[in-house]
């Protein structure tokens, strides 16, 4: 265990070695093996791969970038165990588990772990806090995958900022700034208008790659349309805390459930970095802990789980509805829950497209703060996830500049979080002021805001700006099917008017469409928080049902 020395993360370790009871709990479960100096537990790229617990012995996790290039990550002695929360999601193993001793090793298959989440509350919250905090980690280290790119390039951007939501390890290489990119490109024999690239542990390197690849690299099936007779009970678009509820219940209750999601479960809120207010969770939970749970518990039920799959296309027909994907999957279901969320809306300052992705953000997540450790910096908004996002920055960052354009705080953010803003010295708020321009030259350098109550312009120093203003419905893929209200977003149950005469009137939360329903931040008149989201999940199910039963009474 003291292997500081050697590179080892400290944070990596188990919050306590495994107890006496928890390793007869896994020994039923699982075979001892002897292992040799050097053997290899899982290797970089293995789609999946077993828990193993040191019993005897040194085993390390090692990342490897080529054949001279090999860091160490974590090394682990008797009574601790190897892996990620990436093991239970359903992730490739982007690191190599090797002995460095002789020894013996307890091996449990992944199968048996994803039984004992479900069936072992005490020793699965021992196993799952563990691994939440090695991923939560292994962000702050970037350690996992490399990307090659230049920071003025627009695919590099937008290439790392999809990583960021999808909550993904990434270690980016600017070829502004690292000297050795450059070295590394013609090592690879890579010409400069072939990136940006991602190197990936045991896996060929990928080439300015697209949404299909990188859905191929997590697990995903090949692009390819499903047979005509393949249709689930219940299809969830979008995998939000709405989403994911509705997944999570329509499984439980015996539906056979399908959740699709553009990027990473979890949604907005998943890249939220404290969430305060969640029932259940008195010392609050992050974003990315919230998902991955969500994500475990829909597997446990048997989920069947799409990531990288963006919707683009929707038709239904004769009571089957029918949704196409960016790489070509095509689902097919009787009944459709959308909870798609909203995006948020881009700051409207001109020039400000050159910055996004470097320097303009639109999420904070460990991966975003990182980049703007100890400089000043702007957030954006005044509902709670600018709050949050000002919270978590205040912790690393020298100053942080909240930008409100209302004239207070009150009418859109919880009060718990502005007590919290408002005590923070690190924390300058601004009200009624609003962003006009930005300035930068290799990177974000100030940004120009004008107070709207007294009209003085003026220059703030700040190293990044983090946006959080107002939301845009993700509902371009229904192609106005779906009646919306004045903004586009989902009308639903009661709201909808003008109807024909002989449609039977709809359920709550189902939309213009029978069997389509509608949850979450993407519907009319929704309550903007995680718990009114996941209520509206799991309340859509039941009225599947009841839609299903209502439906067959008019059948004469």
């Amino acid at each position: 265990m003291a292997d500081v020395e050697r590179g080892r993360d400290p944070s990596w370790a188990p919050i306590a070695p495994l107890s006496g009871d928890h390793l007869t709990r896994l020994t039923a479960l699982g075979a001892e093996l002897s292992a040799a100096s050097g053997d290899v537990l899982f290797s970089a790229g293995d789609p999946s791969y077993d828990f193993f617990v040191v019993l005897e012995g040194t085993a390390d996790i090692v990342e490897r970038l080529g054949a001279a290039d090999e860091r160490l990550v974590a090394s682990f002695g008797p009574r601790e165990f190897l892996g990620e929360i990436g093991m239970l999601t359903g992730e490739r193993s982007r690191f190599y588990g090797v002995m460095r001793t002789p020894g013996r090793l307890l091996r449990v298959s992944v199968h048996q772990i994803q039984l004992l989440v479900a069936q072992d509350p005490e020793l699965s919250e021992y196993i799952l806090r563990t691994f939440l905090e090695r991923r939560a980690n292994l962000l702050r280290r970037g350690a996992g995958l490399t990307v090659i790119g230049s920071r003025y390039d627009e695919r590099c951007r937008r290439l790392l900022q999809a990583f960021s939501l999808s909550r993904t390890a990434v270690r980016w290489m600017d070829l502004e700034e690292h000297s050795d990119a450059e070295a590394l490109l013609r090592e690879l024999q890579v010409p400069v208008s072939d990136l940006p690239i991602v190197l990936i542990p045991g896996r060929p390197l990928l080439r300015n790659p697209d949404p299909a690849d990188l859905a191929a690299e997590f697990g995903e099936p090949p692009g390819a349309t499903a047979p005509e007779h393949d249709v689930c009970d219940l299809l969830v678009v979008g995998g939000g805390p709405g989403g994911l509820a509705a997944a999570v219940y329509g499984a439980s209750e015996g539906l056979d459930t399908a959740l699709i999601d553009a990027a990473a479960f979890g949604g907005q809120a998943g890249t939220s970095s404290r969430i305060e207010n969640y029932l259940g969770f008195p010392a609050g939970l992050s974003g990315a802990e919230l998902a991955a749970r969500g994500t475990i518990q829909a597997t446990k039920f048997g989920v069947e789980l799409h990531r990288n799959a963006r919707a683009t296309a929707f038709t239904s027909r004769a009571g089957l509805h029918m949704v196409t994907c960016d790489d070509g999957r095509v689902f097919r279901a009787r009944d459709v829950i959308i909870a798609t969320g909203a995006e948020y809306r881009r700051l409207a300052v001109p020039g400000i497209e050159a910055w996004e992705g470097n320097g303009v953000y639109y999420a904070a997540t460990v991966t975003e703060a990182k980049h703007s450790r100890g400089r000043p910096v702007a957030v954006i908004g005044g509902a709670n996830s600018a709050g949050q996002a000002a919270m978590f920055l205040s912790r690393t960052c020298d100053r942080v500049h909240l930008l409100v354009r209302g004239a207070d705080l009150d009418h859109s953010m919880s009060r718990y979080l502005i007590d919290a803003i408002v005590s923070n010295p690190r924390i300058d708020v601004r009200v009624r002021t609003e962003a006009v321009g930005i300035t930068g030259d290799s990177s974000v350098t100030g940004l120009e805001v004008v107070n709207h109550a007294s009209g003085e312009h003026s220059a703030l120093d700040v190293g990044a700006v983090f946006v959080f203003i107002g939301a845009t419905p993700c509902t371009g893929w229904l192609d106005d099917q779906l009646a919306t209200d004045s903004k586009g977003f989902l009308l639903t149950g009661h709201d909808l008017t003008g109807l024909p005469a002989d449609m039977r009137a709809p359920f709550p939360f189902e939309t213009s469409m029978p069997g389509v329903f509608c949850v979450g931040d993407v519907r009319s008149g929704s309550v903007k928080r995680v718990a009114a989201a996941v209520g509206e999940g799991s309340a859509a199910v039941r009225l599947v049902f009841e839609r299903r039963r209502a439906d067959r009474a008019e059948i004469p």
